[in-house]
């Protein structure tokens, strides 16, 4: 099968569409034809070396951690999900013509396979976070970085809790957190007085998605740092606050709740472009630069 993979830390340039073996599914894995594969800053920054320290490769490395496509193997033990079943969730070298799935959950009929394709992370990244910030209904939620794909999910997801939403970002997103149900502002400096005009009763919890060295601020907005998560910056946890990578250990249920939603016509994401295969360092050069409302996505032919 073709997949992309690179052999050093580096630019660019030292991704390749490579010839490998097609991988299989093991015990509790099923195998998918790939269809769409989500790009995420993680991708351009495992590639480029900046999480070596906590997050080593073995060369050669693929790219892509989420996808959705058709299950062609089911391996041993897996109920549940036969082959002909539409599936999105977590797996390995996800850009590629076949990928291995460790969670999953079924397609809705009414989702395009690129919105699928780029489901995955952000319904489990947005359900961890808001889960260890410990978010409860009326309570007020500061988001800094919001229009992303994780911003994306975690404004939905936290109205869909009961809770009132504040997003930082560009005055031209601004539409687009307010169509997700989000109170947008800006991201320059005095954030904490346009926070209290705002939220003149106070932010409860906020979430760094942006990791724009916000950290100190946000935990005095809100004033409690336990209280305060980031998913980009890792020096949070140096000021109380906690860092937020890991996997929750079932992340099946986030993406089976978020399936729900959007069957529901109570969750969205908007692609804001895709890109074939081929266009791999034109996808990372786009999610690099920072400005990406919604998801890039990877469609396979």
């Amino acid at each position: 099968m073709k997949a992309v993979r690179f052999n050093e830390y580096g630019g660019l340039d030292v991704l390749k569409i490579k010839d490998v073996e097609a991988p299989h599914a093991g015990p509790g894995q099923v195998r998918i034809a790939v269809r769409a594969a989500g790009v995420n800053p993680i991708d351009w920054k495992l590639r480029a070396g900046y999480v070596h320290d906590f997050m080593p490769l073995t060369f050669p490395a693929g790219v892509g951690s989420e996808a959705a496509g058709i299950v062609d193997e089911v391996g041993a033990g897996v109920t549940g999900v036969a082959v002909g079943d539409a599936v999105f969730g977590y797996g390995q070298n996800t850009v590629a013509e076949h990928a291995v799935l460790r969670a999953w959950a079924h397609v809705p009929d009414t989702m395009p396979m690129d919105v699928a394709g780029g489901m995955a992370v952000i319904a489990e990244t947005a359900t961890r976070i808001l889960d260890q910030v410990h978010l409860k209904p009326g309570e007020t939620l500061l988001i800094a970085g919001a229009a992303g794909g994780v911003g994306t999910a975690v404004i939905q997801l936290a109205r869909q809790r009961g809770a009132i939403v504040i997003g930082t970002a560009s005055a031209p997103k601004h539409a687009y957190l307010r169509e997700l149900g989000a109170i947008p502002t800006t991201y320059e400096p005095g954030l904490a007085a346009r926070v209290r005009e705002l939220a003149p009763l106070g932010v409860n919890a906020a979430l760094d998605l942006a990791g724009a060295g916000l950290i100190p601020e946000l935990i005095a907005i809100v004033g409690d740092p336990a209280r305060v998560v980031s998913i980009a910056d890792v020096t949070a946890p140096h000021h109380g606050a906690a860092f937020s990578a890991r996997s929750a250990e079932h992340p099946e249920h986030a993406f089976a709740e978020v399936a729900r939603l959007y069957r529901e016509g109570a969750f969205q994401l908007r692609i804001e472009q895709t890109f074939p295969m081929e266009h791999i360092a034109r996808a990372q050069e786009v999610s690099a630069a920072g400005r990406v409302s919604g998801k890039l996505v990877i469609i396979m032919d």
